[in-house]
Protein backbone atom coordinates (compact mmCIF):
# COMPACT_ATOMS: atom_id res chain seq x y z
CA UNK A 1 0.00 0.00 0.00
CA UNK A 2 1.27 3.19 -0.81
CA UNK A 3 1.90 5.80 1.89
CA UNK A 4 3.76 8.69 2.28
CA UNK A 5 3.86 10.54 5.60
CA UNK A 6 6.71 13.18 6.75
CA UNK A 7 7.29 14.70 9.81
CA UNK A 8 9.69 17.32 11.07
CA UNK A 9 9.71 19.52 14.26
CA UNK A 10 8.04 22.79 13.84
CA UNK A 11 8.42 25.91 14.56
CA UNK A 12 6.04 28.90 13.93
CA UNK A 13 5.11 30.48 10.80
CA UNK A 14 5.96 33.85 11.20
CA UNK A 15 2.93 36.38 11.31
CA UNK A 16 4.59 39.82 11.14
CA UNK A 17 5.11 41.17 7.38
CA UNK A 18 7.40 38.89 5.86
CA UNK A 19 5.29 35.88 6.14
CA UNK A 20 2.28 38.02 4.76
CA UNK A 21 4.53 38.62 1.60
CA UNK A 22 5.51 34.78 1.48
CA UNK A 23 1.80 33.74 1.57
CA UNK A 24 0.37 36.17 -0.64
CA UNK A 25 3.15 35.11 -3.48
CA UNK A 26 2.50 31.63 -2.96
CA UNK A 27 -1.09 32.48 -3.64
CA UNK A 28 -0.33 34.31 -6.40
CA UNK A 29 1.52 31.28 -7.79
CA UNK A 30 -0.63 28.67 -7.14
CA UNK A 31 -2.95 30.83 -9.02
CA UNK A 32 -1.18 31.29 -12.11
CA UNK A 33 -0.35 27.18 -11.53
CA UNK A 34 -4.09 26.61 -11.53
CA UNK A 35 -4.55 29.14 -14.46
CA UNK A 36 -1.61 26.94 -16.69
CA UNK A 37 -3.65 23.69 -15.81
CA UNK A 38 -6.69 25.00 -17.00
CA UNK A 39 -5.15 26.23 -20.17
CA UNK A 40 -3.73 22.68 -20.97
CA UNK A 41 -7.34 21.16 -20.62
CA UNK A 42 -8.02 23.89 -22.82
CA UNK A 43 -5.98 22.85 -25.49
CA UNK A 44 -6.39 19.39 -24.85
CA UNK A 45 -9.91 19.70 -25.14
CA UNK A 46 -10.49 21.67 -27.72
CA UNK A 47 -7.16 22.46 -30.02
CA UNK A 48 -8.80 19.46 -32.47
CA UNK A 49 -11.95 19.14 -31.62
CA UNK A 50 -12.64 15.60 -30.82
CA UNK A 51 -9.61 14.74 -31.57
CA UNK A 52 -8.01 16.53 -28.58
CA UNK A 53 -8.31 14.17 -26.00
CA UNK A 54 -6.85 11.58 -27.83
CA UNK A 55 -3.21 13.70 -27.41
CA UNK A 56 -3.52 12.86 -24.01
CA UNK A 57 -5.01 9.17 -24.10
CA UNK A 58 -2.05 8.55 -26.62
CA UNK A 59 0.79 9.64 -24.50
CA UNK A 60 -0.06 8.14 -21.33
CA UNK A 61 -0.60 4.63 -22.52
CA UNK A 62 2.54 5.51 -24.54
CA UNK A 63 4.30 6.36 -21.14
CA UNK A 64 2.68 3.16 -19.78
CA UNK A 65 4.29 1.28 -22.55
CA UNK A 66 7.32 2.27 -21.60
CA UNK A 67 7.12 1.34 -18.27
CA UNK A 68 5.52 -1.93 -18.74
CA UNK A 69 8.69 -2.61 -21.47
CA UNK A 70 11.38 -1.31 -18.81
CA UNK A 71 9.79 -4.33 -16.63
CA UNK A 72 10.10 -7.16 -19.13
CA UNK A 73 13.73 -5.65 -19.98
CA UNK A 74 15.14 -6.02 -16.20
CA UNK A 75 12.80 -8.17 -14.69
CA UNK A 76 13.76 -11.26 -17.59
CA UNK A 77 16.28 -12.63 -19.79
CA UNK A 78 16.39 -13.54 -23.66
CA UNK A 79 13.21 -13.04 -25.75
CA UNK A 80 11.78 -11.70 -23.42
CA UNK A 81 14.03 -8.87 -22.22
CA UNK A 82 14.80 -7.96 -25.95
CA UNK A 83 11.41 -7.68 -26.41
CA UNK A 84 10.59 -5.69 -23.48
CA UNK A 85 13.66 -3.60 -24.31
CA UNK A 86 12.33 -2.59 -27.64
CA UNK A 87 8.84 -1.50 -26.03
CA UNK A 88 10.60 0.66 -24.12
CA UNK A 89 11.82 2.83 -26.86
CA UNK A 90 9.48 2.30 -29.33
CA UNK A 91 6.40 2.98 -27.71
CA UNK A 92 7.49 6.47 -27.02
CA UNK A 93 8.81 6.92 -31.09
CA UNK A 94 5.48 5.39 -32.16
CA UNK A 95 3.40 8.35 -29.61
CA UNK A 96 5.54 11.15 -31.28
CA UNK A 97 5.08 9.71 -34.87
CA UNK A 98 1.53 9.47 -34.83
CA UNK A 99 1.17 12.59 -33.40
CA UNK A 100 3.16 14.01 -36.54
CA UNK A 101 1.30 12.54 -39.06
CA UNK A 102 -2.07 13.02 -37.69
CA UNK A 103 -1.24 17.30 -37.05
CA UNK A 104 -1.83 16.79 -33.30
CA UNK A 105 1.97 17.35 -32.34
CA UNK A 106 1.39 21.29 -32.06
CA UNK A 107 -1.57 20.54 -29.91
CA UNK A 108 0.61 17.88 -27.81
CA UNK A 109 3.77 20.39 -27.81
CA UNK A 110 1.07 23.51 -26.64
CA UNK A 111 -0.36 21.01 -23.60
CA UNK A 112 3.08 20.08 -22.76
CA UNK A 113 4.41 23.23 -22.37
CA UNK A 114 1.67 24.84 -20.07
CA UNK A 115 1.95 21.59 -18.13
CA UNK A 116 5.86 22.04 -17.30
CA UNK A 117 4.85 25.38 -16.66
CA UNK A 118 1.83 24.46 -14.64
CA UNK A 119 4.48 21.95 -13.07
CA UNK A 120 7.24 25.30 -12.59
CA UNK A 121 4.76 27.25 -11.24
CA UNK A 122 3.31 24.96 -8.52
CA UNK A 123 6.47 24.16 -6.92
CA UNK A 124 7.61 28.18 -6.58
CA UNK A 125 4.29 28.30 -4.37
CA UNK A 126 5.22 25.60 -2.26
CA UNK A 127 8.72 27.48 -1.88
CA UNK A 128 7.62 30.52 -1.48
CA UNK A 129 6.26 29.42 2.23
CA UNK A 130 9.05 27.37 3.16
CA UNK A 131 10.33 27.36 6.52
CA UNK A 132 13.50 29.11 7.66
CA UNK A 133 16.57 27.37 7.03
CA UNK A 134 17.24 25.17 9.55
CA UNK A 135 20.39 24.30 9.86
CA UNK A 136 22.36 27.04 11.20
CA UNK A 137 26.44 27.66 11.06
CA UNK A 138 28.09 29.48 13.56
CA UNK A 139 31.47 31.05 12.97
CA UNK A 140 34.24 28.75 14.81
CA UNK A 141 38.11 29.71 15.09
CA UNK A 142 40.31 27.59 12.91
CA UNK A 143 41.70 24.63 14.23
CA UNK A 144 45.23 24.20 15.34
CA UNK A 145 46.09 20.59 14.60
CA UNK A 146 43.90 19.37 12.49
CA UNK A 147 44.11 15.68 10.69
CA UNK A 148 42.84 15.30 7.16
CA UNK A 149 42.47 11.67 6.46
CA UNK A 150 43.48 10.98 2.59
CA UNK A 151 42.12 8.31 0.14
CA UNK A 152 44.62 8.75 -3.10
CA UNK A 153 42.41 5.92 -5.12
CA UNK A 154 38.87 7.54 -4.43
CA UNK A 155 37.35 9.20 -7.16
CA UNK A 156 39.83 8.67 -9.95
CA UNK A 157 42.75 10.15 -7.97
CA UNK A 158 41.10 13.28 -6.88
CA UNK A 159 43.86 14.03 -4.26
CA UNK A 160 46.26 13.85 -6.31
CA UNK A 161 44.65 15.01 -9.64
CA UNK A 162 43.67 18.17 -7.05
CA UNK A 163 46.91 18.78 -5.32
CA UNK A 164 45.00 17.95 -2.13
CA UNK A 165 48.01 16.88 0.25
CA UNK A 166 49.71 19.78 -0.49
CA UNK A 167 47.34 22.44 -0.23
CA UNK A 168 46.32 21.04 2.69
CA UNK A 169 49.86 20.68 4.92
CA UNK A 170 49.96 25.08 3.37
CA UNK A 171 46.97 25.04 5.28
CA UNK A 172 48.56 23.85 8.27
CA UNK A 173 47.09 20.72 8.65
CA UNK A 174 48.89 16.95 8.95
CA UNK A 175 47.81 14.33 6.33
CA UNK A 176 47.26 10.80 6.34
CA UNK A 177 47.04 8.75 3.57
CA UNK A 178 44.75 5.56 2.35
CA UNK A 179 45.26 3.62 -0.72
CA UNK A 180 49.58 4.01 -1.25
CA UNK A 181 49.77 0.37 -1.53
CA UNK A 182 48.22 -3.14 -1.89
CA UNK A 183 47.83 -3.55 2.05
CA UNK A 184 44.56 -2.57 3.36
CA UNK A 185 44.67 0.69 5.89
CA UNK A 186 41.71 1.01 8.50
CA UNK A 187 40.30 4.49 8.68
CA UNK A 188 38.63 4.13 11.68
CA UNK A 189 42.57 3.08 13.09
CA UNK A 190 44.15 6.31 11.74
CA UNK A 191 41.55 8.39 13.17
CA UNK A 192 41.60 7.07 16.41
CA UNK A 193 45.28 7.28 16.02
CA UNK A 194 44.92 10.89 15.28
CA UNK A 195 43.01 11.60 18.02
CA UNK A 196 45.42 10.11 21.07
CA UNK A 197 48.15 12.14 19.25
CA UNK A 198 45.66 15.49 19.75
CA UNK A 199 44.39 16.22 16.91
CA UNK A 200 41.20 19.00 17.02
CA UNK A 201 39.51 17.96 13.76
CA UNK A 202 39.06 15.17 11.65
CA UNK A 203 38.87 14.97 8.00
CA UNK A 204 38.43 12.86 5.09
CA UNK A 205 38.96 13.32 1.82
CA UNK A 206 37.12 10.44 -0.27
CA UNK A 207 34.09 8.72 -0.56
CA UNK A 208 30.54 8.68 1.68
CA UNK A 209 31.89 4.75 3.16
CA UNK A 210 35.53 6.61 4.51
CA UNK A 211 33.49 9.44 5.20
CA UNK A 212 30.84 7.77 7.49
CA UNK A 213 33.78 5.92 9.45
CA UNK A 214 35.67 8.71 10.16
CA UNK A 215 33.15 10.77 11.12
CA UNK A 216 31.90 8.00 14.09
CA UNK A 217 34.76 8.89 15.38
CA UNK A 218 34.95 12.35 15.04
CA UNK A 219 31.19 12.09 16.79
CA UNK A 220 32.24 9.92 19.58
CA UNK A 221 34.94 12.33 20.80
CA UNK A 222 32.51 15.46 19.94
CA UNK A 223 35.46 16.44 17.32
CA UNK A 224 34.80 18.82 14.38
CA UNK A 225 34.50 17.05 11.03
CA UNK A 226 35.64 18.12 7.70
CA UNK A 227 34.42 16.48 4.71
CA UNK A 228 36.50 16.95 1.44
CA UNK A 229 34.52 15.97 -1.85
CA UNK A 230 36.50 14.15 -3.22
CA UNK A 231 34.81 10.69 -3.75
CA UNK A 232 33.08 10.03 -7.19
CA UNK A 233 29.65 11.12 -6.20
CA UNK A 234 29.35 12.61 -2.56
CA UNK A 235 26.02 12.92 -1.32
CA UNK A 236 27.25 13.92 1.66
CA UNK A 237 29.19 16.96 0.51
CA UNK A 238 26.19 17.66 -1.90
CA UNK A 239 23.60 17.85 0.60
CA UNK A 240 26.08 19.95 3.03
CA UNK A 241 26.05 22.45 0.04
CA UNK A 242 30.04 21.79 -0.81
CA UNK A 243 31.24 22.65 -4.40
CA UNK A 244 31.50 19.08 -5.75
CA UNK A 245 33.61 20.16 -8.78
CA UNK A 246 36.40 22.11 -6.95
CA UNK A 247 37.80 19.67 -3.98
CA UNK A 248 40.24 22.51 -3.00
CA UNK A 249 37.35 24.99 -2.09
CA UNK A 250 36.35 22.21 0.65
CA UNK A 251 39.84 23.35 2.37
CA UNK A 252 38.29 26.70 2.89
CA UNK A 253 36.83 25.36 6.16
CA UNK A 254 40.28 25.01 7.79
CA UNK A 255 40.61 28.71 7.89
CA UNK A 256 37.59 30.60 7.16
CA UNK A 257 34.62 27.87 8.69
CA UNK A 258 31.56 27.57 10.13
CA UNK A 259 30.15 24.89 11.88
CA UNK A 260 26.98 22.37 11.55
CA UNK A 261 25.23 20.35 13.54
CA UNK A 262 23.83 17.31 11.43
CA UNK A 263 22.31 14.43 12.54
CA UNK A 264 24.36 10.42 11.52
CA UNK A 265 22.51 7.43 10.87
CA UNK A 266 23.76 4.05 12.62
CA UNK A 267 22.74 0.55 11.56
CA UNK A 268 24.07 -2.57 13.40
CA UNK A 269 26.24 -0.46 15.74
CA UNK A 270 28.01 1.19 12.24
CA UNK A 271 27.77 4.85 11.43
CA UNK A 272 26.35 5.93 7.46
CA UNK A 273 25.99 9.66 6.65
CA UNK A 274 23.70 8.65 3.49
CA UNK A 275 21.80 5.39 3.35
CA UNK A 276 21.55 1.88 3.72
CA UNK A 277 19.96 -0.31 1.33
CA UNK A 278 18.27 -3.43 1.62
CA UNK A 279 16.90 -6.29 -0.60
CA UNK A 280 17.76 -6.06 -4.78
CA UNK A 281 20.76 -3.37 -4.91
CA UNK A 282 21.94 -4.62 -1.57
CA UNK A 283 22.29 -8.25 -3.30
CA UNK A 284 23.92 -6.85 -6.48
CA UNK A 285 26.54 -4.81 -5.14
CA UNK A 286 27.81 -7.77 -3.15
CA UNK A 287 29.12 -9.71 -6.55
CA UNK A 288 32.42 -9.20 -6.79
CA UNK A 289 31.58 -8.19 -10.57
CA UNK A 290 29.86 -5.26 -9.25
CA UNK A 291 33.01 -2.53 -8.98
CA UNK A 292 33.83 -3.42 -12.97
CA UNK A 293 30.64 -3.96 -14.68
CA UNK A 294 27.73 -2.24 -12.25
CA UNK A 295 25.11 -2.37 -15.43
CA UNK A 296 25.99 -5.92 -16.67
CA UNK A 297 26.27 -7.50 -13.03
CA UNK A 298 22.86 -5.61 -12.29
CA UNK A 299 20.77 -7.01 -15.82
CA UNK A 300 22.34 -10.33 -14.64
CA UNK A 301 21.24 -10.38 -11.23
CA UNK A 302 17.35 -8.44 -11.53
CA UNK A 303 15.38 -10.93 -13.08
CA UNK A 304 15.89 -13.50 -10.28
CA UNK A 305 15.26 -10.92 -7.62
CA UNK A 306 12.71 -9.14 -8.98
CA UNK A 307 10.32 -12.47 -9.20
CA UNK A 308 11.12 -13.64 -5.96
CA UNK A 309 13.54 -17.01 -7.13
CA UNK A 310 16.92 -15.02 -5.29
CA UNK A 311 17.36 -12.76 -2.38
CA UNK A 312 15.27 -12.32 0.85
CA UNK A 313 11.95 -12.03 1.94
CA UNK A 314 12.36 -8.72 4.28
CA UNK A 315 9.85 -7.49 6.82
CA UNK A 316 10.12 -3.57 8.16
CA UNK A 317 8.75 -1.98 10.82
CA UNK A 318 9.69 2.15 10.75
CA UNK A 319 7.92 3.22 14.39
CA UNK A 320 4.65 1.98 14.11
CA UNK A 321 4.08 1.29 10.11
CA UNK A 322 5.17 -2.12 8.47
CA UNK A 323 6.45 -2.74 4.91
CA UNK A 324 5.93 -6.52 3.96
CA UNK A 325 8.63 -7.98 1.13
CA UNK A 326 9.86 -5.08 -0.38
CA UNK A 327 12.06 -5.73 -3.15
CA UNK A 328 14.35 -2.87 -2.17
CA UNK A 329 14.25 -0.70 0.94
CA UNK A 330 16.13 2.43 1.74
CA UNK A 331 16.79 4.40 4.79
CA UNK A 332 18.31 7.33 4.94
CA UNK A 333 19.99 9.62 7.21
CA UNK A 334 17.27 12.47 6.72
CA UNK A 335 13.97 12.26 4.20
CA UNK A 336 14.49 13.08 1.02
CA UNK A 337 12.36 15.83 -0.62
CA UNK A 338 10.66 13.25 -3.02
CA UNK A 339 10.37 9.58 -2.88
CA UNK A 340 11.26 8.95 -6.38
CA UNK A 341 13.38 5.72 -7.12
CA UNK A 342 14.66 6.76 -10.52
CA UNK A 343 15.12 10.40 -10.08
CA UNK A 344 18.85 10.90 -7.48
CA UNK A 345 17.23 13.25 -5.04
CA UNK A 346 18.04 15.45 -2.28
CA UNK A 347 17.90 15.93 1.24
CA UNK A 348 16.73 19.35 2.17
CA UNK A 349 17.86 19.06 5.75
CA UNK A 350 20.43 16.96 7.54
CA UNK A 351 19.18 17.76 11.12
CA UNK A 352 15.28 16.96 11.47
CA UNK A 353 16.33 14.02 13.57
CA UNK A 354 14.51 11.35 11.47
CA UNK A 355 15.55 8.55 8.84
CA UNK A 356 13.89 8.16 5.87
CA UNK A 357 12.19 5.15 4.32
CA UNK A 358 11.59 4.44 0.82
CA UNK A 359 10.04 0.52 -0.14
CA UNK A 360 9.77 -0.40 -3.41
CA UNK A 361 7.70 -3.23 -4.51
CA UNK A 362 6.76 -3.92 -8.22
CA UNK A 363 4.86 -7.03 -9.23
CA UNK A 364 4.73 -6.85 -13.22
CA UNK A 365 4.17 -4.67 -16.29
CA UNK A 366 0.96 -3.30 -14.82
CA UNK A 367 2.81 -1.95 -11.94
CA UNK A 368 6.00 -0.83 -13.58
CA UNK A 369 3.41 1.20 -16.17
CA UNK A 370 1.47 2.82 -13.14
CA UNK A 371 4.97 3.43 -11.67
CA UNK A 372 6.10 5.01 -15.12
CA UNK A 373 2.78 7.24 -15.15
CA UNK A 374 2.80 7.95 -11.15
CA UNK A 375 6.25 8.07 -9.89
CA UNK A 376 6.74 8.33 -6.24
CA UNK A 377 2.53 8.20 -6.07
CA UNK A 378 2.52 4.47 -7.52
CA UNK A 379 0.92 1.86 -5.09
CA UNK A 380 4.38 0.30 -5.20
CA UNK A 381 5.90 2.85 -3.13
CA UNK A 382 5.88 3.26 0.12
CA UNK A 383 7.56 6.62 1.87
CA UNK A 384 7.38 7.84 5.29
CA UNK A 385 9.62 8.97 7.44
CA UNK A 386 10.65 7.34 11.29
CA UNK A 387 13.06 7.23 14.41
CA UNK A 388 13.92 3.52 14.21
CA UNK A 389 14.16 0.55 11.32
CA UNK A 390 13.58 -2.70 12.18
CA UNK A 391 14.61 -5.34 9.34
CA UNK A 392 13.89 -8.70 9.85
CA UNK A 393 13.92 -11.65 7.41
CA UNK A 394 14.42 -16.06 7.78
CA UNK A 395 18.19 -15.83 7.59
CA UNK A 396 20.70 -15.13 10.39
CA UNK A 397 22.31 -12.81 7.99
CA UNK A 398 21.82 -10.37 4.94
CA UNK A 399 23.15 -8.05 2.33
CA UNK A 400 23.81 -4.49 3.50
CA UNK A 401 24.59 -1.69 1.33
CA UNK A 402 25.96 0.89 3.80
CA UNK A 403 26.84 4.07 2.10
CA UNK A 404 27.96 2.19 -0.83
CA UNK A 405 29.64 -0.22 0.87
CA UNK A 406 28.61 -4.40 0.57
CA UNK A 407 28.21 -5.92 4.00
CA UNK A 408 26.33 -8.52 6.15
CA UNK A 409 24.42 -7.90 8.82
CA UNK A 410 23.14 -10.55 11.38
CA UNK A 411 18.97 -9.92 11.85
CA UNK A 412 17.62 -8.47 13.16
CA UNK A 413 18.52 -5.26 11.32
CA UNK A 414 18.25 -1.93 13.66
CA UNK A 415 18.65 1.21 11.94
CA UNK A 416 18.25 4.51 13.61
CA UNK A 417 19.29 8.26 14.05
CA UNK A 418 21.48 10.19 16.87
CA UNK A 419 20.79 14.02 16.13
CA UNK A 420 22.72 16.57 16.23
CA UNK A 421 25.74 13.99 17.13
CA UNK A 422 27.91 15.44 14.37
CA UNK A 423 29.96 18.83 14.41
CA UNK A 424 30.67 19.19 10.69
CA UNK A 425 32.87 22.10 9.84
CA UNK A 426 32.57 23.63 6.13
CA UNK A 427 33.17 26.95 4.25
CA UNK A 428 31.73 30.14 5.16
CA UNK A 429 31.45 30.68 1.49
CA UNK A 430 30.01 27.89 -0.45
CA UNK A 431 27.45 27.22 -3.25
CA UNK A 432 24.58 25.56 -0.94
CA UNK A 433 22.08 23.09 -0.83
CA UNK A 434 20.25 23.08 -4.23
CA UNK A 435 16.55 23.54 -4.08
CA UNK A 436 14.93 20.14 -3.88
CA UNK A 437 11.49 20.71 -4.90
CA UNK A 438 8.66 19.43 -2.90
CA UNK A 439 6.41 16.74 -4.66
CA UNK A 440 3.33 18.80 -6.14
CA UNK A 441 -0.11 18.14 -4.03
CA UNK A 442 -3.14 19.92 -6.17
CA UNK A 443 -5.05 19.99 -3.10
CA UNK A 444 -2.65 21.90 -1.38
CA UNK A 445 -1.61 24.19 -4.56
CA UNK A 446 -5.98 25.13 -4.63
CA UNK A 447 -5.92 25.84 -0.96
CA UNK A 448 -3.29 28.12 -1.42
CA UNK A 449 -4.79 29.63 -4.26
CA UNK A 450 -8.31 30.14 -2.54
CA UNK A 451 -7.76 29.57 1.38
CA UNK A 452 -5.18 29.85 3.66
CA UNK A 453 -1.99 27.65 3.57
CA UNK A 454 -2.62 24.75 5.78
CA UNK A 455 0.11 23.41 8.71
CA UNK A 456 1.14 20.97 6.80
CA UNK A 457 1.80 22.40 3.22
CA UNK A 458 4.37 25.40 5.60
CA UNK A 459 5.96 22.48 7.17
CA UNK A 460 6.84 20.35 4.15
CA UNK A 461 7.79 23.04 1.82
CA UNK A 462 11.48 24.00 3.09
CA UNK A 463 14.58 23.39 2.03
CA UNK A 464 18.04 24.52 3.01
Amino acid sequence: MNETRRTAPTRPWPVGRTGQDAVARARRWARLALALVAGCAAVVAGGSGSRGWLVLLVGLAGLGLAGAGVWWMLAHRGGARLLGGLLAVTAPIGVLVLYAASGLWVVAVSALALWAAALGAARASLRSVRRPKGTHGRKVLPPRRPVLIMNVKSGGGKVVKHGLVERAEALGARVVLLGTDDGHTDPVAKARQAVAEGADLLGVAGGDGTQALVAAVAAEHDLPFLVVAAGTRNHFAMDLGLDRTDPVLSLDALTHGVELRVDLGEVGGQAFVNTVSFGAYAEIVQSPEYRDAKAATALEHLPDLLQGEAGTTLDVTADESRIHAPQALLVSNNPYARADPLGGGRRPRLDTGLLGVIGVRVEGAAQAAELALLGERASGITSLTARRVIVEADQDSIPVAVDGEALDLPTPVVCTVRPGALRVRVPRHRPGAAYAPPTVDWRRIVRLAFGHPDPRTIKDAYDV
